[in-house]
């Protein structure tokens, strides 16, 4: 019942957020990635130039992300919202519309920018300021909209590849983004102010103060979460990038591998509704440091599994990882630094995220073409989310420490 009463008071605002998080979905990866084959044949581009172009666009956007996102501590998520889905429905009419490979890498840069950089960003960084007690509860509900992407957009799409030029697909999702303006803001036509107009509404961090993006560059907390704040971003993304050469390579038909997303959809989606319980109930420190453990299992899965049930076992694990990184880490920036700051906070995390997901298809796909094979590199990511945890775990012990009661 209290979840119930949670959702009907607060509906329209959840709404958004998880309305954006599903719009973000035409710049992230899974979606981009089911036309990989297509573009590379347009343009006539190898595994590795495809990742570098893909890397090169991606990490432009995660630089831009450090200062963009401090925008949501200026403006209100109904005006900027607007403002950046008129841009990603533009980012998706330069895709259908570019004539040379040459602007692969603005393209790129747009979807990625505006899609998953900062359409996401306003959604996370809304839920973490307009909530606090229930701050896991409306984390998870907003990530339900990605995940509703991650479940119909790329199945979708492959099928409506078979008869529909892809071009026009990518005209079909400027108009669903610019059709969902009006809906943003009839959704927060009374909507919650921003943390700096709203000085009465706030959470204090570490030492019981509200910490500054200088200071929180500055603090060894940051460093010790860098690892782990890449991880999921870089070799998630890698994976479903180089989800048509994984299948390839493994000799399973494209469409099979695709059918069994909405799998790792239904466990992400279970996952995120727990752990934002979890984190409501037990707090970040406690639940935050082990939540990469489960990618580790699916990468070996995917280095040796050989079947389609096996790359199924590989996509419930990583489903378990992707759905905790939807609470956890947007969570952990506003109980350890506070809100006061967060927009800002949380873009140069983000930025950090953007970068590892231009780190991962880059490198894998460079790899590819120098003759090392996609299982033997899943080994090695693998033992990467292993040493991630030890460095979660070891950061956030310390600096679990330091936290004191929220302030109002």
């Amino acid at each position: 019942m209290a979840l119930f009463l949670f959702l009907r008071e607060n509906a329209r605002w959840l709404a958004a957020g998880a309305m954006l998080s599903f719009l973000s979905s035409f710049g992230q990866t899974f979606f981009i990635a089911v036309f990989s084959g297509e573009i590379r044949a347009a343009f006539g581009l190898s595994n590795g130039a495809w990742g570098a172009i893909y890397s090169l666009g991606t990490t432009c956007s995660a630089i831009a992300m450090v200062w963009a996102g401090g925008l949501t501590d200026l403006y209100r998520s109904r005006a900027l919202g607007a403002f950046v889905l008129c841009c990603l429905a533009g980012a998706c009419l330069f895709m259908a519309l570019n004539p040379v490979a040459a602007l692969l890498p603005v393209v790129i840069f747009a979807l990625r920018f505006f899609g998953q950089g900062m359409t996401s960003h306003i959604a996370v960084v809304s839920m973490s300021r307009w909530f606090v007690a229930t701050r896991g509860r409306a984390l998870s509900v907003a990530g339900l909209g990605v995940a509703l992407g991650e479940a119909v957009l790329p199945i979708t799409f492959v099928s409506l590849m078979l008869v529909v030029d892809w071009r026009l697909l990518w005209i079909v999702a400027a108009l669903i983004g610019l059709g969902a303006i009006p809906l943003l803001f009839a959704l927060l036509r009374q909507e919650r102010t921003p943390q700096s107009m709203a000085e009465t509404d706030q959470s204090a961090g570490m030492e019981g103060r509200h910490w500054r993006r200088n200071e929180v560059f500055r603090n060894r907390l940051f460093w010790f979460m860098i690892p782990a704040l890449m991880g999921p971003p870089a070799f998630s993304t890698a994976f479903f990038f180089h989800q048509v050469h994984y299948a390839g390579v493994k000799g399973w038909d494209h469409l099979s591998l695709v059918a069994m997303f909405p799998a790792f959809t239904l466990v992400g989606v279970t996952s995120m509704i727990l752990s934002g319980w979890a984190l409501d109930r037990f707090g970040t420190p406690r639940v935050l440091p082990w939540f990469q453990l489960p990618a580790a299992i699916a990468f070996l899965f995917f280095a040796q599994g050989d079947t389609l049930s096996g790359a199924l076992a590989g996509l419930v694990f990583l489903g378990m990882t992707q759905g905790m990184q939807s609470t956890l880490p947007n969570a952990f920036w506003a109980e350890f630094f506070g809100t006061r700051h967060l927009g800002s906070i949380k873009a140069m995390g983000a930025a950090v995220m953007v970068f590892g997901t231009a780190v991962g298809p880059g490198l894998t796909g460079i790899l590819i073409d120098h003759g090392l094979s996609i299982s033997t590199q899943y080994l090695g990511v693998a033992g990467y989310f292993i040493f991630a945890t030890l460095m979660m775990r070891f950061g956030v012990r310390r600096a679990a420490a330091l936290l004191g009661p929220q302030t109002p």
